[in-house]
């Protein structure tokens, strides 16, 4: 018998991938922070076939992302409203789509900006910045065990285990 070696099912970043990670997922939520809410409208605007999208709304109805809701004036139907476990993951979204904005638009330009409603102007994202005030770079972080770190992390991270949100990088 064939051992396959463990993904650290553990992670955080695997366990969002879990929620997220697939293209349909990341479309419904973009359709959701787009104001969508019904079934046949989130349908229309991702042409999805709807045992996927079934699927999806169960999945985020089920993990918290979004409720589901009887619409009073069509009895039986229902709309899909975002938790704040699914608005939450707004700022995680916009900087996707920054990416993708900045490496994959067409030359003309993004398909959809966001303007701030009391300003109207376009929205800039801010730089992650490191500790100095300058912009983040990969090589700015040291990666060590949180306190939920499994003894596969443990060791391959070694050091010190952090036990508060608010890491203190080294002087």
């Amino acid at each position: 018998m064939k051992r396959s070696r463990s993904f650290n099912k553990e992670c955080s970043i695997a366990r969002a991938m879990e929620v997220v990670g697939d293209r349909w997922s990341i479309l419904l939520l973009r359709e959701a922070y787009y104001g969508t809410r019904r079934f046949d409208e989130f349908q229309y605007y991702l042409g999805v076939a709807t045992n996927i999208l079934s699927a999806r709304l169960k999945k985020f109805v089920d993990l918290g992302i979004m409720t589901r809701a009887p619409l009073p004036e069509h009895g039986g139907r229902y709309e899909y409203v975002l938790t704040k476990k699914g608005r939450d993951f707004f700022p995680t979204y916009l900087m996707l789509k920054k990416w993708g904005d900045d490496w994959l638009a067409e030359p003309e330009g993004p398909q959809v900006v966001f303007r701030d409603r009391a300003s109207g102007r376009q929205l800039e994202y801010p730089p992650l910045n490191n500790s100095r005030g300058r912009p983040l770079e990969l090589e700015d972080i040291e990666i060590i065990p949180g306190s939920g770190a499994v003894p596969f992390n443990r060791k391959r991270f070694g050091g010190q285990v952090a036990h508060s949100a608010a890491i203190k990088p080294k002087p």
